[in-house]
């Protein structure tokens, strides 16, 4: 016998940034709410992403910081990272996040249920013998990495496997140049790693400014990494205890060899086991079709946000504002539509690459009358300060109405001050009022006026 169908207001697939991004605005609206996970809550940032690769990264900063320390008129021996002591480290700062998240919800009455949901009816989502019956149902299931149509591609890892292995490979191979491969090759460079990173396309991260990519390849270059792009994998296959990746570049076959082989192609929506039919819900290859107020176009009391949106970036803080719009939609109806036209993004490189808006590209692609400033900052003061190995920007302004359309930074602390530029584009402050105003000196925000032509 069939057990009866509990009813709730809302019904959360997915307990990330996303999801619990949803349960603020419903609970304070006072909807029960039922969230279910098949993993841990926090999903994939906190417990096996952004967050435990952040620790790595920091490592991976701090070996830079030694290898300038001579010009600071420092003398250190050479570095030796503990790696197994540093992936325990890790584990032991994020070990409590999945509890702490599970009391949050418990705070808001929001209902845990582990298991691996999917839909029975477009009203209704079965987890294990359950039957919960929605008004309105959420798709925040994350996303998972992208397979890839490579014979032996069962033989790659990916970054969940980077952050648990706590043995050293001294060789990695990265299949794809994203950011994945760029921020952990980074540090696996810095630690005494052979890498390489085969990419594709053209162009490492293809969806930022040609010339910054440029930047930050040369930096990646510098300390060891090799980067070949236009590249086609045939295949993975072992060989001698290591795997041995074939490959076609320049129109020739070629073999490298390593330890270790990652798919860094990227992440894909983690929708295909939802049983998205049963729920009359539209998605073309697991990309789920959404109107303006991110709700299914042929289900619409289905809402979808975070990794799981098709046209959206899949970066936690994105998440945790598409669940806030989600939420409120659903307690005010549609009203609320995501704008991600000033929100900034950084490849945590060492140094790192920031970006906020359009590319120099983009820009002229739309026609847009646009003046562009680029700066390579490395022989100002505030860079030599500091050592900096880079230090480059590029500011892009309409001439028209003086407002950013873009920013992008390698090194010169671009992760922090992307976010002035963000700032600016959401509230419409100009070029000008960015120039004019006085900063703290010395700083390196105090050169943003002379990255915009005078100061």
């Amino acid at each position: 016998m069939t057990a009866a169908a509990e009813p709730f207001d809302v019904v959360i697939l997915g307990g990330g940034n996303a999801g619990i991004g949803v349960t603020g605005p419903v609970r304070r609206a006072g909807m029960s709410v039922a969230m279910i996970e098949a993993r841990d809550l926090g999903g994939t940032c906190p417990n096996r992403g952004c967050t435990p690769k952040k620790v790595l990264v920091a490592a991976g900063h701090a070996l830079h910081e030694i290898e300038q320390a001579s010009v600071h008129r420092i003398a250190v021996g050479k570095p030796r990272l503990d790696w197994a002591a540093l992936i325990d480290r890790e584990k032991d700062m994020i070990k409590d996040i999945p509890e702490n998240l599970a009391r949050a919800m418990a705070r808001r009455n929001v209902e845990v249920i582990k298991g691996q949901a999917a839909f029975a009816s477009p009203t209704t989502i079965r987890v294990g013998d359950r039957t919960l019956e929605a008004k309105h149902i959420v798709i925040a299931t994350g996303s998972k990495p992208r397979p890839l149509p490579i014979s032996g591609a069962e033989h790659m890892i990916t970054s969940d496997e980077m952050l648990s292995e706590r043995e050293l490979p001294g060789s990695v191979i990265f299949v794809g140049g994203g950011v994945i491969s760029l921020e952990f090759g980074h540090v696996y460079a810095r630690v005494g790693s052979a890498v390489t990173i085969l990419e594709a396309l053209p162009q490492l991260l293809p969806a930022m400014d040609a010339d910054a990519v440029a930047q930050l390849q040369a930096q990646s270059e510098r300390i060891g990494i090799r980067i070949k792009t236009a590249v086609t994998v045939s295949s993975i296959q072992p060989a001698n205890g290591r795997l041995r990746v074939t490959f076609i570049h320049d129109g020739t076959e070629q073999v490298l060899e390593a330890d270790r082989v990652v798919n860094g192609a990227g992440r894909i929506a983690n929708v295909d086991t939802l049983r998205l039919e049963a729920g009359n819900v539209a998605q073309t290859n697991g990309r789920v079709s959404v109107d303006a107020y991110l709700r299914s176009t042929s289900n619409p009391i289905v809402h979808v946000c975070g990794d799981a949106v098709p046209t959206s970036p899949q970066l936690s803080p994105i998440a945790t504002y598409e669940g806030d719009i989600v939420g409120r939609n659903i307690v005010e109806g549609p009203r609320y539509r995501p704008d991600y036209s000033s929100m900034a993004t950084s490849v945590y490189t060492t140094p790192p690459l920031a970006a906020v808006g359009l590319t120099e590209r983009a820009a002229r692609q739309q026609g847009l009358a646009i003046d562009v400033h680029v700066n390579d900052m490395l022989g100002w003061f505030s860079a030599r300060t500091y050592a900096e190995t880079v230090a480059w920007s590029k500011v892009i302004v309409e001439r028209t109405s003086d407002r950013i359309l873009g920013a992008h930074f390698v090194g010169h602390a671009g992760q922090e001050l992307i976010n002035v530029f963000g700032l600016a584009m959401r509230f419409g402050i100009t070029a000008t009022q960015i120039r004019e105003n006085v900063y703290a000196y010395p700083t390196f925000a105090s050169d943003i006026k002379h990255m915009l032509g005078h100061g």
